[in-house]
């Protein structure tokens, strides 16, 4: 199974290795939402959605399903 940013855990670093450009809205790719950046889960809304992200320095809330759509990587 393919972990995503939709399955971090609160305080979880990961590296993002793909994301789905056509289901990733365009603006979320121009913040640094790119492959081989660090993204940060720093909080979770109830429900776990949205998801209070930190990507390259900017902070964002996305979607849980647009989270699903970025595969990300675990250092170990």
């Amino acid at each position: 199974m393919k972990k995503t940013v939709a399955h971090l855990k609160k305080g979880e670093k990961a590296i993002i290795l793909d994301v789905a450009t056509d289901e990733v809205p365009l603006k979320l790719l121009e913040m640094g939402c790119l492959p081989g950046n660090e993204v940060h889960l720093l909080q979770l809304a109830p429900f776990a959605d949205p998801m209070y992200i930190n990507v390259n320095g900017s902070h964002l809330a996305i979607r849980k399903e647009t989270a699903l759509h970025i595969i990300v990587e675990t250092p170990t």
